[in-house]
């Protein structure tokens, strides 16, 4: 039956017309190099015979299938409208339809029309998705592209699926400026789209405070939220401006709720429950006696007053180094988190380092900067400050060659390259004590036009007098980032380099 249809399908209709291409289909078992076949004396004879590929056209006549409505044989109806299709062709592209179609103990599979219920907007997308499997092309963009997926994933199109990730891992800023990487996340995460889910996850940590900004924030969900609030690796101006934005949310929520018409009692205990569960994980004593000051007077903290005094009172016991009541939340995963700092973007703990025209850096060429940083978090160390130098290689490192002076002689270091991108810190401070410093280097990118943080590298080191360098390598692929100067044919920029002339760092 197959045979039959495919011969119907590829027989010419008539003559060919002049300006009309012709396809030629050729049959044959190659052997050995093209134009040539073996003989039994182990020589080459020349053959006439040609690998021909016409697969092009052939793609043609299929689309043509679907396009001039021929030669169907079952009809799906969506959303009231017919999609004239081939059992062929839809068993051919999806598993499901395969079960569907083939297996007789679905009732769809005796049917020449079968009704499917989809979502709107699946419903509006759907000759689009059904014409795919004719023409293997469509046009994604990001007002289809969470539909497309679904319906990918439901009818296990897994071609299909696999653009549609990759479209998705190479447009996630884009999405964040389009207010739609809540929803990206909390869609992938839920189907095991784990890549997108990922990559989504890691702009939503590292670019918090673009992503809460806009109104798809207030889209995130209870349990999505308080994971992302206990991330070490949460990078944010500090944490009073951590707790503004979920303040800000527990806002939409509470809209939310109004505009669905539920029940004041209703609304006021769940609103309370969401308030403690999330507020649970902000990390008070990360916050200033100031800061803290400064809450006692929020609406939200008078409100739920015996919660959040208890939660800034821990806060003030940290800074009073009152170890006793510390020691008490130190012996479970989540009360030592409340005293473990994030990734803190403010003037007093981050400095940034940028070097301009990088295509004209020299190999082994280093960038310094000087900062300086609390000795420590909490308000009883006082005023104490540590000095930092922080030395920038982004085109390797070069070690020249040299003398070492030993107690047997004299002993020649020959020279030595390292291919990588390092970050050298010093601290100036010479202690006796050991200082024990998370370090965190966040490094700016590109995609689709926009700048944001694209790697975090993040260890905890500690310095003292004895041990006052901390080298870090790898900081960035250093193929990745130079490889227009190590291949000069390669014209391309690379995603680190910013600014309106591609060539800053």
């Amino acid at each position: 039956m197959l045979r039959s249809f495919l011969e119907r399908m590829f027989r010419p209709s008539g003559p060919s017309s002049p300006g009309v291409n012709r396809a030629h289909f050729f049959y044959s078992t190659m052997e050995g190099e093209e134009g040539e076949s073996p003989r039994k004396d182990g020589k080459r004879k020349a053959s006439s015979d040609v690998q021909i590929d016409n697969s092009q056209h052939v793609l043609v006549k299929i689309a043509t299938l679907y396009a001039e409505r021929l030669m169907n044989d079952i009809c799906l109806v969506v959303g009231g409208v017919e999609y004239p299709a081939h059992r062929l062709i839809l068993c051919a592209s999806s598993e499901v339809f395969q079960v569907m179609l083939m297996n007789p103990q679905w009732s769809e599979s005796h049917e020449s029309r079968v009704v499917l219920k989809e979502t709107p907007a699946c419903v509006e997308i759907f000759g689009e998705f059904i014409k795919y499997f004719y023409t293997g092309k469509i046009k994604i963009n990001q007002e289809i592209i969470t539909p497309l997926l679904a319906l990918a994933d439901k009818y296990n199109v897994k071609d299909l699926i696999d653009l549609c990730v990759e479209y998705m891992c190479n447009h996630i800023a884009l999405a964040a400026s389009n207010n739609q990487l809540v929803t990206w996340y909390q869609y992938t995460l839920s189907l095991g789209h784990n890549v997108v889910a990922l990559a989504c996850q890691d702009f939503l940590k590292w670019n918090f405070e673009t992503v809460a900004k806009g109104r798809d924030f207030g889209n995130c969900n209870q349990e999505i939220l308080s994971r992302l609030l206990q991330w070490n690796d949460l990078v944010v101006t500090n944490e009073i401006t951590l707790f503004h934005f979920i303040e800000s949310w527990l806002e939409y929520q509470q809209q939310a709720l109004l505009e669905e018409g539920v029940d004041s009692d209703v609304m006021e205990s769940y609103l309370e429950t969401l308030v403690y569960e999330v507020m649970s994980h902000v990390r008070f004593p990360m916050m200033s006696p100031r800061q803290l000051a400064e809450l006692l007077v929020n609406p939200l903290t008078k409100k739920y007053k015996e919660f959040f005094i208890e939660r800034m009172a821990i806060g003030m016991s940290f800074h009073n180094n009152q170890q006793d009541r510390i020691e008490q939340f130190l012996k479970d995963d989540n009360g030592r988190l409340l005293f473990t700092p994030r990734l803190y973007t403010s003037e007093t703990f981050c400095s940034t380092l940028t070097i301009d025209n990088f295509t004209q850096f020299s190999f082994y060429q280093t960038r310094s900067l000087i900062s300086s940083s609390p000795s420590g978090l909490a308000e009883h160390l006082g005023d104490k400050y540590c000095d930092w130098v922080v030395d920038f290689s982004p085109r390797g490192v070069w070690f020249p060659k040299s003398l070492l002076i030993v107690w047997r002689g004299t002993v020649e270091v020959p020279e030595s390259v390292l291919g990588t991108v390092r970050v050298s810190i010093t601290c100036k401070d010479e202690t006796e004590e050991y200082i024990r410093v998370k370090i965190g280097l966040l490094v700016v990118g590109l995609q689709d036009g926009i700048e944001h943080i694209i790697r975090v590298v993040q260890k905890i080191f500690y310095f003292n007098k004895d041990d006052r360098l901390l080298n870090i390598d790898h900081v960035i692929p250093f193929e990745e980032l130079n490889h227009s100067a190590i291949d000069k044919d390669q014209h391309k920029p690379s995603r680190y380099h910013l600014g309106p002339n591609l060539d800053t760092l």
